[in-house]
């Protein structure tokens, strides 16, 4: 079960009934948007208890935080205190099906190498299955590992280098060069790069890639200079390299919680803002467990503007080699956790890959 990291079972001390009694409330809002009775709990549940017990345990929950009492309705709805108890204490697991867990795989095979549509395959298939909005962001690139440096002649004075991360990324740069480069040349001063600077993340080649080619001696291809130069630049992460995919607008804008046109706006404020949403779905412990949900709700979402205190944000890691990137699911507080967490950590284990596995 995915449980919120700051959050202690014990904070939710409830009786057996107590606990019954939120979890059909919660589970049958979810299903209805409507607001739940004790009248609809007694003729439709063999819970074996009065409408008057009933009843009394719906006022003591509200009480103490759990429930609300919207408008003059007879029923109540679940808190995100109530959302949160459900979560951690209350929530059965779930898990994809086997036709599900097939599906899933059989779209992202064809996209196994090519990281870019993977994303957004992702992305697209759990807007899809939950039905909400999907996310996915891609890996973080400083963290992977050379797998082979490329220089590609463009003209007699420009070049472009190719840098192919392991785990299916790709990071190119053109740069203008002061001399003619041959091809031999320009073949035997790469090779000589990729040994030295194969299998270093990038980040490690950043910080010293100047010591670790330098004495390269006879290079008049000026490419081992070009590179030291380029290097700051080449190796490193600037923002706009993360890719970010959202999928399934219209099916978050069709749930009964953007009837107004005041949330209709703040969601796609807050949509708008790429970098607002990378830090919504990393703000989770960045060391956490690969493919293990975390669920924020309501006001646990922090952001700048106060957007995201409407929604959950249920998210989790995946590893392309040495590389994190995380996927994820927006949706109002009234969402099908046990389905979203299946999907969300369902995803996440197929994105994951590592060298080992191909050994």
């Amino acid at each position: 079960m995915a449980r919120h990291p700051q959050t202690d079972p014990s904070f939710f001390p409830l009786s057996e009934r107590e606990r019954n009694i939120l979890r059909l409330v919660v589970q049958r809002f979810v299903d209805t948007a409507d607001p739940v009775g004790s009248r609809f709990l007694s003729t439709n549940y063999p819970l074996g208890l009065s409408p008057a017990t009933i009843r009394n345990t719906l006022s003591d929950l509200e009480a103490r935080g759990f429930l609300d009492h919207p408008y003059t309705s007879a029923g109540r709805v679940p808190t995100e205190r109530g959302y949160r108890a459900y979560v951690d204490a209350l929530m059965d697991e779930s898990r994809l099906t086997i036709p599900e867990r097939a599906r899933l795989e059989a779209h992202l095979r064809d996209a196994a190498d090519q990281t870019d549509v993977l994303i957004r395959e992702s992305s697209r298939l759990l807007g899809q299955l939950a039905n909400l909005l999907g996310v996915a962001i891609s890996p973080r690139i400083s963290t992977g590992r050379l797998e082979r440096l490329e220089v590609v002649t463009l003209s007699s004075t420009r070049v472009m280098f190719v840098v192919s991360i392991r785990g299916g990324l790709i990071r190119t740069i053109i740069m203008h060069a002061e001399t003619e480069l041959s091809r031999s040349a320009l073949e035997r001063i790469v090779t000589l790069l990729n040994e030295r600077l194969t299998g270093l993340t990038l980040e490690e080649i950043r910080k010293t890639c100047r010591p670790r080619v330098q004495d390269l001696d006879g290079d008049r291809t000026g490419i081992v200079r070009l590179l030291m130069d380029a290097s700051p630049v080449l190796f490193s992460e600037p923002p706009e390299t993360r890719q970010v995919e959202l999928a399934g607008t219209p099916n978050i804008l069709a749930q009964p919680e953007f009837r107004e046109p005041d949330e209709v706006r703040d969601l796609i404020a807050l949509l708008d803002d790429e970098a607002a949403v990378v830090r919504l779905l990393e703000s989770a412990d960045p060391k956490g467990e690969v493919a293990r949900a975390t669920v924020r709700i309501g006001s646990e979402n922090a952001d700048e503007a106060g957007r995201a205190k409407r929604y959950s944000v249920v998210t989790a890691p995946y590893q392309r080699a040495t590389m994190r990137g995380t996927i994820g699911i927006i949706g109002p507080m009234r969402m099908d956790y046990a389905r979203v967490v299946a999907l969300v950590e369902g995803m996440a284990a197929m994105l994951s890959w590592s060298p080992e596995d191909e050994d």
